[in-house]
């Protein structure tokens, strides 16, 4: 058995959860403003891709280091500032996303 299993299972879960949010506002975005009637500009579809792939390149790089937290033989404290720090980073990410998406469907 791995040590701290339901542990690393939440980690992985919760990357999980943020690339599939991240995939579906692509999709969704690419998707519908194909469907609309004006026509798509370049700029912003690249703008969306690239504002998912910095979403998942963040939660991959906080699940790592979430994961080290949880491998560390240590006792950690529960100061968690760069945890925090890449969270608040991440929730940005997302942000930003939702912006692209808005500037490519409205």
């Amino acid at each position: 058995m791995i040590a701290n299993y339901a542990d690393h299972s939440a980690n992985e879960r919760t990357f999980l959860a943020w690339l599939r949010t991240a995939i579906a506002i692509v999709g969704f975005g690419l998707a519908s403003a194909r469907l609309g009637t004006r026509p798509v500009q370049v700029w912003s579809e690249v703008a969306m891709l690239l504002a998912g792939a910095l979403v998942v390149g963040i939660a991959f790089v906080r699940m790592r280091h979430v994961r080290r937290r949880i491998c560390a033989r240590e006792m950690l404290d529960d100061d968690a500032a760069p945890a925090d720090g890449l969270l608040v980073l991440l929730i940005g990410a997302l942000f930003a996303l939702m912006g692209t998406f808005v500037l490519h469907v409205g």
